[in-house]
């Protein structure tokens, strides 16, 4: 990933340094295993504890002519320990040492998103409490439909992490797999005894069963799961950035001392964090789909699915941190605007209260269609002129045939809608 949207954490998790030395380590806790079990003398793991080393930049020389990482990460090691070296990599293949310092990786990774989103429910959690009896219109296809409050859609949000967080754990547990089973997955080159020790030391689990490689199915699922979680982020960001219309403005993403909105036009105030967000989704979904591609290797295993994890796992991460990361301070700084929802709630003239004249009609003995039909004509006329929703259902003899201006009245009640908010908080765990 670009180092613009690379914070340090979670980019020092995929450095070369960082991968190689979680690889040694893999080494050493292997040589130990086999010490053990009486492979390796004890003297020679001491040495091995002790001087055993890399280069980043040596392995980089040594791979240029060998065209292998891991044989160059050896052979590197092997020039500061001697004759020991021998003992290095035994009975292990590439991918014993590539696969399960990848899953360290990826159970790291997890534990910085882990954390970015139980600090973004926070934030969704205290803003769904303030803004809970904030009145707004809710729409479907863009268009009016009835009241429901701010609050209440902030609730929605918060929920839908609930859901990311527990995928996000359940992403991570299923990551949390290593592989020491040698060239085919058949141990028939190492002690099971060997995988199990090292699987321990570092917290992971053997697979129950592997080939060459660790199954890309558990890749493929931790990459869809970064792309779920990312896409709940465009469908937050989408929704402040609907919201933020000039014509809407009911919410605005903080717009800092010193920021530009257009090089051009000095009034505008663009949402454009929540807009990189919703760009930086369509990455981790493209990502996935490569990651799916990954699943199907030839026989035990081939190398195409290699060259695209070395892309494809960092960049998911780095880029699901930094969109968390940014989402977060958007949420904190959010500038809410309850007198443009009221306003909102009134474009339509009253035609957001149209329901509740229709079953009233249906109370009233009316069928659907005939109560339907009577209230959409009365709708019609009220987009078509200028007159409020409630004087046409007054005016109307069909309406007062069955319906008192009283009865008309009481449909007219913004507190009927959001009656029940409270049970809805209570289901969300707010």
């Amino acid at each position: 990933m670009i180092e613009r949207y690379t914070l340090s954490k979670m980019g020092n998790i995929w450095s070369d340094k960082h991968k190689m030395d979680i690889m040694l380590k893999i080494e050493i806790l292997t040589c130990e295993a086999m010490t053990k079990l009486g492979v390796i003398p004890k003297a020679a793991m001491e040495k091995i504890r002790k001087k055993a080393a890399f280069d980043v930049e040596e392995v980089k020389r040594i791979e240029e002519k060998t065209k292998h990482d891991v044989v160059a990460f050896i052979v590197s090691i092997g020039n500061n320990l001697g004759p020991e070296s021998k003992y290095l990599h035994m009975g292990l293949t590439s991918s014993d040492l590539l696969d399960t310092a990848l899953s360290v990786q990826c159970v790291d990774a997890s534990d910085i998103l882990i954390a970015d989103v139980k600090r973004l429910l926070v934030v969704l959690k205290e803003k769904a409490k303030k803004y809970k009896d904030t009145v707004c219109i809710a729409r479907t296809h863009g268009v009016h439909a009835e009241p429901t409050t701010f609050g209440l859609k902030l609730a929605v949000w918060y929920d839908e992490m609930q859901r990311n967080l527990i995928r996000l754990e359940q992403a991570r547990e299923n990551m949390r797999i290593g592989k020491l089973s040698g060239a085919v997955g058949t141990y028939a080159n190492i002690d099971p005894f060997v995988e199990e020790y090292v699987c321990e030391k570092l917290g992971l689990k053997p697979a129950n069963v592997a080939t060459q490689v660790i199954q890309r199915d558990h890749h493929c699922q931790f990459l869809v799961t970064l792309a779920l979680v990312g896409s709940s982020l465009n469908k937050f960001a989408t929704e402040i950035r609907l919201l933020q219309k000039t014509e809407v403005l009911e919410v605005e993403e903080p717009f800092f001392k010193g920021q530009i909105g257009s090089s051009a036009m000095p009034h505008k105030r663009n949402p454009v964090t929540c807009e990189r967000i919703s760009g930086l989704s369509r990455l981790l979904r493209a990502n996935a789909q490569a990651a799916f591609e990954n699943i199907s290797l030839w026989h035990e295993r081939d190398i195409s699915h290699s060259s695209a994890e070395r892309v494809i796992l960092p960049d998911s991460t780095i880029t699901l941190d930094y969109m968390l990361n940014k989402f977060i301070p958007i949420l904190e700084g959010l500038l809410v605007y309850p007198k443009n929802m009221i306003a909102s709630l009134a474009k339509t003239r009253g035609l957001i209260y149209s329901q509740r004249i229709l079953l009233e009609l249906m109370k009233k003995g009316l069928t659907r269609d005939e109560a339907y039909n009577i209230i959409q004509q009365c709708a019609m006329q009220v987009w078509q002129e200028t007159s409020d929703f409630r004087d046409v259902l007054y005016r109307d003899r069909k309406v007062r045939k069955y319906l008192t201006t009283g009865d008309i009245d009481k449909c007219f009640d913004i507190k009927y809608y959001i009656r029940h908010r409270d049970l809805i908080f209570k289901r969300a765990g707010l």
